[in-house]
């Protein structure tokens, strides 16, 4: 029911592009903060270089982290106001296909990914002690446990209602099928992170990363008939990251409790979660949840009501 209650609604393929692009826009205006603060530092020179890892590097960590995941804190309720002015669509709708949201679910997956992202992260600490720097400092930690905790979430679920929920349910209303969908927004998705910092590292094999943590999240969403383990999910990978450890080459520069300093490189950890951990996963979720008819739920088509052509000529009145 999560993609096929598109049509409950008004689904209209350009209603879908005029809201992303406000979305867009909006976004792109509330950076310019980020923009004034690097200028005042540095002199508008340093924005000429080219090099976004430099940019990242000149404000203090958690200014620049503030900064960074303002527009997000704008752009998430804007979605909200914006689905339910052009599309009259609820935010449990937009969210999942059962009558409430599920927050056990949100809170499971956090708590899953969390624990296994976490322990992942302080085994590798310990088996390569070589390539880590500690870098605890209380207050600067404490500053970025409450911006993470306060303003990661909103970061992510925006990404998350964006890509598995808003465009998702789009695209299955526009190609009444459900792989174009799931294929559609997890290249968008991965491509959006081709401006990240670890590409120009690590080069664009990361890609592969990106666009398979898309795939993933978007099974996700489908096998589940909502966006709530996504949700949790995204959230504990990213705050996790934040406070554990950063690196002078990643997006998220923080105060994290370690840092990396190795030789960035394109390795095949960074390909295990893809192939290895996110299968996993997704048996783990499939016993918990009881999923089944797979094929049916990734593939198979949507079959439009026969009441939603009604339903779109009073819409548009």
């Amino acid at each position: 029911m999560y993609l096929k209650q598109v049509f409950n609604y008004k689904h209209e393929f350009w209603r879908y592009l005029l809201v992303s692009l406000i979305i867009i826009v909006v976004s792109q205006i509330m950076q310019i903060p980020f923009v004034l603060a690097i200028v005042y530092k540095e002199g508008a020179g340093v924005l000429t270089s080219g090099d976004t890892t430099a940019l990242l590097s000149v404000l203090e960590p958690n200014l620049n982290l503030f900064l960074m995941l303002l527009p997000f804190a704008v752009c998430l309720p804007l979605l909200f106001v914006l689905v339910k002015v052009f599309h009259s669509q609820s935010i449990t709708s937009l969210t999942t296909g059962r009558k409430k949201i599920d927050w056990k679910r949100i809170f499971f997956s956090f708590v899953l990914w969390a624990s296994i992202s976490g322990i992942l992260i302080m085994v590798d600490v310990y088996i390569s002690p070589e390539d880590y720097q500690l870098n605890f400092k209380l207050v600067p930690f404490l500053i970025l446990f409450v911006l993470g905790t306060l303003l990661i979430p909103l970061q992510t679920s925006l990404e998350e209602y964006i890509f598995r929920g808003y465009l998702m349910q789009g695209f299955a209303g526009l190609f009444l099928n459900r792989w174009a969908p799931l294929l559609m927004t997890s290249l968008i998705f991965g491509s959006l992170h081709a401006f990240n910092p670890e590409v120009y590292q690590l080069g664009y094999g990361i890609m592969v990363y990106y666009i398979g943590t898309g795939l993933f999240l978007g099974i996700l969403t489908l096998m589940d008939d909502g966006m709530e383990l996504s949700l949790g999910f995204h959230v504990a990978n990213n705050l996790i990251t934040a406070l554990l450890v950063t690196a002078d080459w990643t997006a998220f520069q923080t105060h994290s409790i370690y840092k990396d300093v190795s030789i960035p490189e394109l390795g095949y950890d960074v390909f295990v979660p893809i192939f290895v951990v996110f299968p996993i996963l997704l048996m783990v979720f499939s016993k918990k949840y009881n999923w089944s008819n797979w094929q049916e739920k990734l593939t198979g088509k949507i079959e439009k009501p026969l009441t939603v052509e009604k339903i779109s000529e009073t819409n548009s009145h």
